[in-house]
């Protein structure tokens, strides 16, 4: 199937009102996180209705419709090689998670990595050796970085916690908001399954914590555990 079949398709979709909103919510302002993207305005249900219907589209098609400048049409892509991971056999995954890797510079905002780094990078990691993931935290490159701690969601899923915990250790001191965040959330995932195995990292790592990650982290907490989190902190 013809990738420019799919991106005519996708461009019928488009809505140069949303296009202004994404805009401005996925911060593509000279200097800001996803300076020059560029966006067709399309959310993201009718993105996963056309990954169903051309659910037969090749590897090879997802792969070029990564490399597009428009921002919906790379989560097309992302969603269309999630979709054959899961379907596919051990050798067809190891090759999408190889495109996968070899492409991280386009899956350059953080709605990109989250819908596809657990159930690619994470699920191929499952039962093999996972230092790609402590390489990829250490990058200069901040979606590698977060495709890193979000990868370990689905170890999360799997009440399987000990990267997320070692990953987000790694992270502690990384500057951008964007990582804070992301790790703040994974600790929160494993609290919600083990709150002895979060309240010991944040006993230990709390007063180092960015403040962000220290409140995603504890947003589930009733008041009176948060405020001491917090309080403390500033003593």
């Amino acid at each position: 199937m013809p990738h420019q079949e799919i991106i005519d398709y996708l461009k019928t979709l488009a809505s140069p009102e949303i296009a202004e909103h994404s805009q401005r919510f996925f911060k593509t302002a000279e200097g800001e996180y996803g300076a020059g993207d560029k966006f067709l305005g399309i959310r993201v249900p009718p993105i996963r209705c056309a990954v169903t219907k051309y659910k037969s589209a090749s590897l090879r098609t997802a792969e070029k419709l990564l490399h597009s400048q428009y921002h919906e049409i790379r989560l097309f892509a992302l969603l269309l090689m999630v979709s054959h991971y899961s379907r596919n056999k051990p050798e067809e995954q190891a090759k999408i998670y190889n495109i996968y890797l070899q492409n991280t510079r386009y899956i350059n905002n953080w709605d990109l990595v989250d819908s596809s780094a657990p159930k690619i990078v994470g699920a191929y990691l499952q039962d093999k050796d996972r230092g790609r993931l402590y390489e990829l935290a250490a990058s200069d490159l901040l979606w590698e970085r977060r495709i890193a701690i979000m990868a370990s969601f689905h170890f999360i899923r799997l009440n399987q916690f000990d990267d997320t915990l070692h990953l987000s250790e790694q992270l502690l001191n990384d500057p951008e908001d964007l990582i804070h965040k992301a790790v703040g959330w994974m600790l929160r995932e494993v609290g919600k399954r083990d709150l002895a195995a979060e309240l010991s990292f944040l006993d230990r790592h709390y007063t180092k914590m960015p403040r962000t990650m220290l409140r995603y982290a504890i947003e589930k907490f009733d008041q009176t555990d948060r405020q001491h989190y917090l309080y403390s902190k500033l003593k």
